[in-house]
């Protein structure tokens, strides 16, 4: 860090006209009063001009997109509340940015290692100040940022007010309401100054480049823009008339369309990729005067919870965790156009048509849509005025959800379910919505290579039901959601499954346990639906396999009940919420049996019992559409499916004992001796 950068209090040193961060960080310290960070904008009387010119954690957007509040870091011991500043857009009616802050729960003397940092957006340095002398204050002016010879300065400014709030609102015209100041304890001494951890960065920065003209013009950008990065362009007309921007491209003919438009008073934004190796070149189309402006991504109008305002095309930056989008657009002036919105992963914006598509549609609109994880660039083209509002998706309290094994939420979600009893499985009772589209919620297992294994489906097992969970015995395990609306998950204890002694019947996915001898396991749909309708069995040891499947059609099936060598097995009934069903154990003695000049037709899945030792067979199939092939499986004494025989009719070596057909198809078995 330079000296010159590191002032004292009353000293000033310039800061380059570019997008700084600002950051008031102080120890990590148990116990230390809570600091939040604030800024406000002052015109030349040194009066806010109103409630908009505070920017502060529940506000943390001003309207102009020059100053944000980018919430709380910590890194290296230190705790920073982090504010960005981006000089160049500031208004030109405000005259002086403070940095403030107020104390929570105590006073600022007892805020260890307080200083006020301000860095260029690659790291760099350019105003340090140490507050060494706070006392009983609760709250402070840092310092600010004031015009000077058509720059900018930070001054360390230091002042403190031990009436809190309400003293700086006296100051500056704004009203807060006072907090009672507690007693002040010994001041703690400041520690030499780290770099703290700050927000996601979404680009490099640069200076602003701009360019004004009338009528048809080429702007030449002649900055030194970052080749390769994406930036912002910015343009806008003043009056009525068409007005259309296009990039050139290296035979300096027109490119890519940013700017289309005959609105009044056009005004947008679009993402651009920089050239590599020459310079960004736009092509102007107006008929009115025109300004062009090339920012950094930093300068992105941020969307944070609750309503955001526009018209137009504009690019918007989204930090927050996953959260439902509503988008209002109300249309141009005679209620048609076009609204498009497309999502792009900041951290990987290597390719402008590697984006997520959300809205793509004309005339009025009113629809939800989901976002992801920031952070995210939002590029929307709109014909007319909109707006979003960001819904963050509720955030698992881990610890409560563990204690009471109920887990609940919307929308997209990984979730780490955590075994009430490691070493056993679980009963899972879950109840998920799917949001607007066809095929509903899908949920999948993660392993710890994050690859996905399918679980559960709206299409097999229905947005409610029970099903068998840490089926190994894991002590926890991740499941994915995808869209998915309202979901909760709540475990239960197995001995909650019930005992299959016999006929059972009900509606949509269950879990049984069987206690007894290897046997058959009868399945028939008893309602009139044709929606998927299978059983599985699961061991101890958490191997799962199907059992029979009756693939959307009415006539019974039958598969193997194997069980452990205790003699008990869980039975996995997977349906939708309105398929009707009924299961039955049944002997082994009553499957058919096939011998030595001996022949057994079936339809569907079956199983077979082969009378005399290994010996060539003739298999035979009618198969239900073309990817409708025939399995047999040979099964132990356990009825446990052990190996794959074949996948084909025509003559075949089969073992003695049980065999498994599965198909949905006619087949037949012929023992020709």
């Amino acid at each position: 860090m330079s000296p010159m950068t590191h002032i004292s209090k009353g000293a000033n040193t310039p800061v380059p006209v570019a997008p700084l961060r600002v950051a008031v960080c102080r120890l990590q310290v148990p116990g230390a009063p809570v600091v939040d960070a604030s800024a406000l904008l002052l015109d030349a009387r040194g009066t806010v001009r109103g409630d908009a010119d505070l920017v502060f954690y529940n506000q943390p957007a001003h309207p102009s997109g020059a100053v944000r509040h980018a919430g709380t870091a910590e890194g290296g011991g230190q705790l920073a509340e982090w504010l960005e500043i981006d000089l160049p857009r500031i208004e030109p009616e405000v005259q002086r940015v403070l940095v403030a802050g107020s104390c929570d729960g105590g006073t600022f003397g007892a805020v260890p290692g307080l200083y006020v940092q301000a860095m260029t957006g690659d790291g760099g340095v350019v105003a340090h100040y140490a507050v060494t002398d706070a006392a009983s204050e609760t709250a402070f002016v840092l310092g600010e940022f004031y015009r000077r010879d058509g720059g900018w300065k930070f001054r360390a400014v230091g002042q403190g007010y031990a009436s809190g709030l309400a003293g700086l609102a006296t100051d500056f015209g704004i009203a807060v309401e006072q907090p009672g100041p507690p007693a002040a304890p010994a001041p703690t001494p400041p520690p030499a100054p780290v770099a703290p951890a700050a927000p996601p960065a979404l680009g490099p920065e640069f200076h602003p480049f701009a360019q004004q003209g009338h009528g048809n013009g080429v702007v030449s950008v002649d900055a030194p823009l970052p080749p390769g990065a994406t930036v912002l362009v910015e343009a806008w007309q003043r009056g009525d008339g068409y007005f259309g921007v296009t990039t050139l491209n290296r035979r300096n003919k027109d490119d890519d369309y940013l700017f289309n438009s005959t609105l009044d008073d056009f005004r947008g934004r679009m993402l651009v990729k920089v050239p590599q190796g020459r310079p960004l070149r736009l092509r102007v189309e107006a008929d009115g005067e025109w300004g062009v402006r090339v920012l950094p991504l930093s300068a992105a109008r941020p969307l944070g919870p609750g309503a955001l305002q526009g018209y137009g095309p504009e690019v918007l930056a989204y930090l927050g965790t996953a959260a439902d989008l509503d988008v209002d657009f109300a249309g141009d002036e005679d209620g048609g156009g076009y609204i498009g919105l497309k999502s792009y992963d900041a951290t990987r914006l290597r390719d402008l048509d590697d984006y997520d598509l959300l809205v793509n549609d004309t005339d009025r609109l009113r629809q939800t849509v989901p976002l992801t994880d920031g952070p995210l660039l939002l590029a929307l083209e709109a014909d007319g005025p909109w707006q979003l509002s960001a819904r963050p998706l509720p955030v698992v309290d881990q610890a409560v959800a563990q204690a009471s094994g109920v887990y609940t939420g919307r929308g997209q979600a990984t979730v780490t379910l955590v075994n009430p009893a490691p070493g056993r499985p679980a009963l899972l009772d879950y109840a998920i919505t799917g949001e607007d589209s066809f095929l509903g919620y899908e949920a999948k297992l993660l392993d710890e290579y994050d690859d996905e294994e399918q679980f559960l489906s709206a299409q097999h097992n229905g947005e409610r039901g029970r099903t068998l969970v840490f089926r190994d015995g894991a002590a926890q395990l991740r499941l994915k959601l995808a869209g998915a609306g309202d979901w909760s998950l709540r475990l239960l204890p197995v001995e909650q499954a019930p005992p299959l002694t016999g006929p059972a019947e009900g509606t949509g996915s269950a879990v049984f346990r069987y206690d007894g001898p290897p046997a058959l396991l009868g399945l028939a749909r008893t309602g009139s639906d044709d929606d998927p309708l299978s059983t599985r069995t699961v061991q101890a040891h958490g191997r799962t396999v199907i059992s029979a499947d009756t693939s959307g059609r009415r006539r019974p099936v039958t598969g193997p009940l194997w069980v452990s060598p205790a003699g008990h097995a869980y039975v996995l009934v997977s349906a939708g919420d309105h398929t009707a069903w009924r299961i039955e154990p049944v002997p082994v003695t009553s499957a058919p049996a096939v011998g030595k000049g001996e022949r057994v037709d079936g339809q569907g899945y079956g199983v077979v019992r082969h009378t005399g030792t290994e010996t060539e067979m003739m298999l035979t199939h009618e198969g239900r559409g073309l990817i409708d092939l025939l399995v047999v499986w040979e099964l132990d004494e356990r009825l446990e499916p052990v190996r794959r025989i074949s996948t084909a009719a025509g003559l075949q070596l089969l073992p003695g004992g049980y065999l498994q057909i599965r198909t949905s198809g006619r087949w037949g078995i012929e023992h020709r001796g």
